[in-house]
């Protein structure tokens, strides 16, 4: 315990091993590092429709994808036309202005919630190609001007909740997981050709059924550092599992979550936190790799917990989350312990940042930023920033700005009006 417990007070140093991190960048979904947190400081903290907002662009619908931002571009995935074309927009980050889109026409059939539209997973850029997955219409690569350099059909995908996981870019693999529904896998494709390296069938699920029967996982891989060895961390139903980049090779598996997982497994030092949505448990695990096999011994286990569907961040040894019902809380991730809880504002879906000086932002589905600190003392907001659009996506920080997407638009913030 102890020794669990003084890797996870070190995670500023272990987010950093073996990492390259691009600064002013905001490459995926959670960021450069793939865990949520920018080194980034001085980030605006007050805003609204009409204040400290340096523009918005309407967008052609909605969308739960976030943007990514790479230089002076910023890329979003967009359904139009009930998902029978699906994009990659590609804006100018300085004044808004669309500089291409690219997309793919798909007339099948592909069920999702109404609450989780098509072109839900957020594309990924390495500076050259991005790289966006969009379920039943296949994978795409574009270089970063717009130039189609790739397209693979990876088959149909079913689930009465469609699909959400988004790509990420690691060496020269694009990792991606894809379900949930009776097909299932995690696979790994080569980012200059799209060629399949290597796959891993992963038991699947219905694509509808009972309360009892429905089954998946929508969580997005995170590649890190754990036990020695840097590998690809998964939430899959029931069970957490860390796999081998090269080979995707099972390092180690341990049961303990429930049977739906939205959340992204979370990552410090060689902890792994695992959170089932849908009242099904959390579970810490701490994972060993001296000696060459890798053995995992359970540190902790919540097991009935609100529904979660964003996913928390890690400062000095404690996971803040904010749950879908919009209520935040910290836990101390050697033990844990419940440090605090607060009621934020409407649900949340939006999964949370965190600064280089201690801030956490998360948006709530009214659009409504909460931001407050990383301390497990007691709960302190620091400012609610409203934009009063719809929104379930995340927030993306590049070089002192904040990405916004909602149903409606994409809001850059920070115009240079009060921090």
């Amino acid at each position: 315990m102890e020794r669990a417990m003084w890797r996870a007070v070190v995670l500023g140093l272990a987010v950093l091993v073996g990492a390259e991190v691009q600064a002013g960048n905001w490459p995926a979904w959670r960021g450069p590092r793939g865990d949520g947190t920018t080194d980034e400081t001085g980030l605006p903290v007050r805003w609204d429709r009409e204040t400290n907002v340096k523009w918005r662009v309407p967008l052609p619908g909605p969308g739960n994808s976030t943007p990514v931002v790479w230089g002076r571009r910023v890329f979003l995935t967009q359904a139009r036309e009930g998902g029978q074309v699906r994009s990659v927009l590609c804006f100018d980050r300085s004044d808004g202005r669309l500089l291409w889109e690219r997309w793919v026409s798909f007339t099948g059939d592909e069920p999702t919630h109404r609450d989780n539209p098509y072109c839900s997973q957020s594309p990924v850029t390495d500076g050259e190609r991005v790289v966006a997955w969009f379920g039943s219409a296949g994978v795409v690569c574009y270089s970063v001007d717009g130039e189609e350099l790739w397209r693979r059909h990876l088959g149909p995908f079913r689930h009465i909740w469609g699909n959400a996981a988004s790509p990420v870019i690691e060496g020269d693999l694009v990792i991606l997981n894809c379900g949930p529904g009776p097909r299932t896998f995690l696979i790994a494709l080569d980012k200059r050709t799209g060629e399949t390296v290597w796959r891993v069938d992963v038991p699947g699920g219905l694509e509808g059924g009972t309360s009892r029967t429905w089954i998946g996982s929508w969580s997005t891989p995170v590649v890190a550092e754990v036990g020695g060895r840097r590998q690809i961390v998964m939430s899959f139903p029931l069970r957490l599992q860390g796999f081998e980049i090269a080979s995707g090779r099972e390092l180690w598996r341990h049961e303990g979550l429930g049977r739906l997982v939205y959340t992204s497994p979370v990552v410090v030092g060689d902890v792994v936190v695992g959170m089932s949505g849908y009242m099904g448990p959390a579970v810490a695990v701490e994972v060993d790799g001296e000696g060459g096999e890798c053995e995992v011994k359970r540190l902790w286990e919540h097991p009935r917990n609100p529904q979660r569907i964003g996913t928390g961040v890690v400062a000095d040894g404690y996971l803040y989350v904010v749950n879908e019902p919009g209520v935040a809380e910290c836990i101390e991730i050697g033990t844990g312990r419940r440090m605090w809880r607060a009621r934020l504002g409407a649900r949340s879906w939006s999964s949370c940042v965190l600064t280089g000086d201690g801030l956490i932002y998360n948006v709530d589905q009214q659009g409504e930023t909460f931001v407050f600190r990383a301390r497990p003392d007691r709960f302190e907001l620091v400012s609610r920033c409203p934009l009063s659009e719809l929104t379930r996506a995340s927030i993306a920080v590049s070089n002192g700005e904040l990405f916004i997407r909602t149903y409606e638009g994409l809001w850059c913030v920070g115009g240079g009006a009060p921090r």
